[in-house]
């Protein structure tokens, strides 16, 4: 049974990498989830590598449960009349709003949540009847080690939503901040920032990327180097949201012409084998 912080049953649209973490984190509090993804069977199979990772990390309980609270489809048809639909698709205004369209027409009592990084959540609720049911709930890579959770509210957002949003999220073992809607929330907008002087570093013949990281790990105490984290979270899509912040905040935020150029030759970071690093061999 599921813990009462969250409904009994989640809808999560959309099972990449992002999907079926935060999949698996409701189903670590008890709940049933159903995620509709293109390829319910890779879906399927990225969620039970992360249930089968946590029990090798010490979960406890009956790991077939797990298996069997979980459901995958390819219609969205399956969505029809749950309380809370979490979106996890990838990082397009235009994918993201019409799949709100697409969950407002199975679903139009539901609280839909985004997993957006960056993108306005008023401007995605107005794809939606109801913009005062919707916020961004925006999880971090990779989401079952992850600690973060981003509740983003817009000015249509019911308050008491923002407060189901905090319960659901201590239920997951994780702590939420709350930022309202504005470009690149706090998370994004700070992260992009230092990934881009960062890159800037490496453009200019600063330092080695290796170097510039251990100035920031081992001079600030961060658990991470900027560019290691970059390629961690994908180029592509770092760059994706660098040009969504520079078209709304300005040149600050222009991608280094490195980036842009990284991306053209597909050095994504680890998902391609190779960004700043190279893993290949890993």
């Amino acid at each position: 049974m599921a813990t009462t912080a969250v409904p009994a049953t989640i809808g999560v649209m959309g099972g990449g990498r992002m999907g079926a973490g935060i999949a698996h984190g409701f189903l670590s509090t008890g709940a049933r989830v159903i995620c509709v993804d293109f390829d319910p069977d890779g879906a399927r199979a990225r969620i039970e590598r992360d249930i089968d990772k946590s029990f090798e990390r010490g979960a406890t309980g009956d790991k077939q449960d797990w298996y069997d609270r979980l459901e995958t489809s390819d219609s969205v048809e399956a969505l029809a009349g749950l309380e809370l639909v979490i979106e996890a698709v990838p990082e397009i205004f235009s994918l993201k709003e019409e799949t709100f369209r697409k969950i407002a027409e199975v679903a139009p009592g539901a609280i839909l949540a985004t997993n957006t990084s960056s993108l306005s959540i008023t401007d995605l609720a107005s794809s939606f009847s109801r913009p005062e049911r919707v916020l961004g709930l925006h999880f971090f890579n990779p989401v079952p080690a992850s600690k973060l959770v981003e509740i983003v509210w817009s000015e249509r957002t019911d308050s008491q939503l923002v407060d189901k949003a905090k319960a659901w999220v201590e239920a997951l073992g994780k702590t939420p901040i709350v930022v309202k809607d504005s470009p690149g929330f706090a998370s994004s907008r700070l992260g992009v920032v230092i990934a881009l002087e960062a890159i800037r570093m490496v453009e200019e013949g600063v330092a080695s990327p290796r170097d510039i990281d251990n100035a920031m790990v081992l001079g600030y105490k961060f658990p991470i180097g900027p560019l290691e984290l970059t390629d961690i979270v994908g180029l592509d899509v770092r760059l994706g949201i660098a040009e969504y912040l520079e078209s709304t905040l300005g040149e600050r935020f222009a991608p280094p012409q490195l980036m842009r150029d990284m991306v053209a030759r597909g050095e994504l970071g680890r998902k391609s084998g190779k960004g700043f690093y190279d893993y290949s061999e890993k």
